[in-house]
């Protein structure tokens, strides 16, 4: 039998994805170091592929990190989008109302890069299925794990649950301790990847009574797009044909100008929203998905990732910098308020988007009168603008 080895370090990171490998990386920058716990294998955290808009905050803290090199290069800027309203089109130019732009880079070339530029670095571990929170304390916690093939305990100061939903670091927060709100839509998004080039060269969001479509990019070559679905239906239930018929129906009005090529990946996405309260438990702090979700209906949920994983990164370097505990006192409050307004413009984005499968003719003409006054009004243009990126976050 192996002996039990014991690992010390000031910060264990649970999870690989953004937000994970974004917070060690800002704190192996100011000197802090950590150990990264990552069930999956590296080939599939760099494949998985996620969402593509990123918030000009996203795109600053990445460069802070200094993992923006091939993002500044390959990433598409977006001053604006277009709405395509039962046929009708019009444009939002979010950057001139907001002073912000949003960048289409897809969220595994985040993950590549963030490896990349600390891939010669100790402490990054993939393939590490069995960790267990043994203990959360006031002075730090335990956890147990087989790294290299050999039982591992890992003694640390603080814990950071990166792992997302489903994810075990939540599950180490007492129950009683722990309120989880949550909110699922009732229809999905089967959304594909395809060797196609865009439609536009900006993002389109299709609404009309046949159910919502979004055109959307990775490159010049490679679109992301989505169609709103029924609950229970599966990824697999449609052709490639009939996929490429309804985008197009729903995108241009069948006229057949939706370019078309091979489907690369299909995946379905339910529309959901969580948040849990606290996202802090002694010294476990709960980051990005395992805190919270969003449905993708405004692609919000990379970007409260990044805050979460900078926001703690500048107060764990306050803590051992200077002794600071304030910050890691307002970490809790500070990620819930940013949390809650992510929900909360998401939930209007989904609103207005899809139509309800039982949605009463009341109702739909409530949100055409929401439309209506999104695009007549200066004030509400900016204020979705803001929101939109990021900027009402700030």
């Amino acid at each position: 039998m192996s002996t039990v080895r014991t690992l010390r370090t000031p910060v264990c990171i649970i999870g690989a994805g953004p937000s994970g490998l974004l917070l060690s990386r800002l704190l192996k920058l100011n000197g802090i170091d950590s150990l990264v716990l990552e069930r999956r294998s590296r080939a599939y955290v760099e494949k998985r592929v996620r969402a593509g808009l990123l918030e000009e905050g996203t795109v600053r803290t990445l460069r802070a990190a200094g993992a923006a090199d091939r993002l500044d290069r390959e990433g598409l800027v977006h001053e604006g989008f277009e709405w395509r309203l039962d046929g009708e089109h019009h444009r939002m130019p979010f950057a001139e109302l907001s002073g912000a732009a949003v960048w289409m880079y897809g969220q595994q070339e985040v993950v590549k890069d963030l490896i990349a530029v600390r891939e010669d670095e100790p402490g990054l571990h993939f393939g590490v299925e069995d960790v267990s929170v043994d203990a959360v304390t006031g002075d730090g916690a335990l956890l147990h794990c087989t790294l290299d093939g050999r039982p591992t305990e890992i003694a640390c100061e603080f814990l950071a649950g990166c792992d997302g939903f489903h994810g075990v670091s939540r599950r180490a927060i007492p129950a009683g301790k722990l309120t989880g709100h949550s909110r699922t839509y009732p229809f999905s998004w089967l959304g594909v990847l395809a060797a196609a080039p865009p439609m536009s060269p900006e993002l389109v969001y299709a609404v009309s009574g046949h159910g919502f479509a979004l055109s959307s990019m990775r490159s010049h070559t490679v679109s992301r797009l989505y169609l709103q679905v029924p609950p229970g239906e599966r990824a697999g239930d449609r052709s490639d044909e009939a996929i490429w018929r309804e985008l197009d129906f729903r995108l241009t009005g069948g006229t057949g100008a939706l370019p078309t090529g091979e489907i690369l990946e299909r995946v379905l996405v339910p529309l959901r929203g969580f948040v849990a309260e606290p996202v802090q438990y002694r010294r476990l702090f709960l980051v990005g998905d395992a805190a919270h979700i969003v449905p993708p209906s405004a692609a919000k949920g990379l970007n409260l990732a990044v805050a979460d994983a900078r926001l703690l990164a500048e107060a764990l370097s306050s803590w051992y910098g200077q002794g600071r505990r304030a910050d890691l006192d307002a970490y809790a409050p500070t990620a819930l308020r940013r949390a809650w307004l992510g929900q909360e413009f998401s939930e209007a984005m989904t609103s207005l988007l899809h139509e309800a499968p039982d949605e009463e003719p009341y109702s739909r003409r409530l949100r055409r009168a929401r439309f209506a006054h999104l695009l007549s009004s200066e004030a509400e243009a900016r204020n979705f603008a803001e929101q939109y990126t990021g900027v009402a976050r700030r």
